[in-house]
Parts: C-alpha cells; structure tokens; sequence
C-alpha cells in the first residue's frame, strides 16, 4: 500500500477523524447491525477504529502495514484486538464474525486478484447471516488526484455488485453519493 504525504496527512488528521465520525460511518452503517463481533480490515491511521469502538460489541482490525498496526495496538488495544496482518488472508477462524468493515481503504489494494480475495476472506470468516460492509471512492478525476503516487484501484460500482455476488454474497446493495459508494451484502444462511 502506497500513499503520497498529503493523503498520510488527510488520514492522520482531526478533520478526517471528524468526518468519519460525523458523516462516513453514520451513512454506512445506517440499518446495519454489526452483531457480536466486528471485523474491521484495513484501518489505517485509525479514524474508523476509534469511531467503530463506540458501535461494535467486540472489535478484532487487521493492518497490514506494521507501523500503522503498532500505532493502532498503542492507541486502541486496550479496546479492541489489532492484528498486523492482511485481510486477504486474516488467518482468523471460518464463521467467527458477525460483520465484517471496511473503509475507504479498498481503492488501495493494489490488484483486482487480491481485491477479490480480500471479498472471498471476508466471506470465510462470517457466520451465515453476517454481514459485509464498507465504503469506497468512486472513480473520478478528483478521487485521482488524491491519489498521485498513491495505489489507486477503485472499483466502479457496477463492478463491485458482480464481484461480491461471485464471492458469495447475496442481498448485495450498493449507493452511491457525493464521490463515493457504500455497500451491504450478507453471507446466506
């Protein structure tokens, strides 16, 4: 994962942290019942951690940069379980999460393969009737911008439906609004 200085700074700051707590989670989450357990994969700096710990019972993250994982065990350890790991391959066991998150962070994975896989690990390790959520950027010449020297992958929409739905999710919906989507599938029980 590669991300230029400014979007370091954007992730890390006090007006991203407001944003996701305020506007991005409230809109995502809106209707959804994270259940027993959260998974959340790839929280970064920790903007969403932090604002998740107030809504999930029982919170497990998975960082795959290990300086972000520390920084996040420091900060929020004591609350939730962070793992330095990936989230295409968590090692955590098959149907153990009642819901699983993510945020802003799937337009950095680098490939649509592991983009895929990341989909196909989620699955595993919900229980049937659990739910996969998330957020992205939409692609678009700003969201581009953003991302100069930066892993840039969003995925459209319309691609997102088919590519949950091939790793086994059903009732997936999918909005769009103001640059970026967000999603809901369940794993069928």
């Amino acid at each position: 994962m590669a991300m230029n200085l400014v979007h370091r700074w954007r992730c890390s700051s006090t007006g991203w942290q407001d944003t996701v707590t305020d506007r991005l989670l409230p809109w995502v989450l809106r209707d959804v019942e994270l259940g027993s357990r959260t998974l959340e994969i790839g929280p970064g700096y920790g903007a969403t951690t932090r604002a998740l710990l107030d809504r999930a019972e029982s919170l497990t993250a998975v960082e795959v940069d290990a300086s972000l994982a520390d920084r996040l065990d420091r900060r929020y350890g004591d609350r939730a379980r962070v793992i330095h790991g990936d989230g295409t391959e968590t090692g955590l066991p098959e149907g153990h999460f009642s819901s699983v998150v993510c945020f802003t962070m799937l337009h950095h994975v680098p490939t649509a393969d592991l983009q895929d896989r990341l989909f196909a690990e989620a699955f595993r390790v919900l229980r049937p009737g659990g739910v996969f959520a998330g957020s992205d950027g939409v692609p678009s010449l700003t969201f581009r911008l953003l991302h100069i020297a930066d892993t840039y992958n969003p995925v459209p929409p319309a691609d997102l439906r088919r590519r949950l739905t091939a790793a086994g999710f059903a009732d997936v919906r999918i909005d769009v609004s103001g640059g970026r989507q967000r999603w809901r599938a369940t794993k069928p029980a």
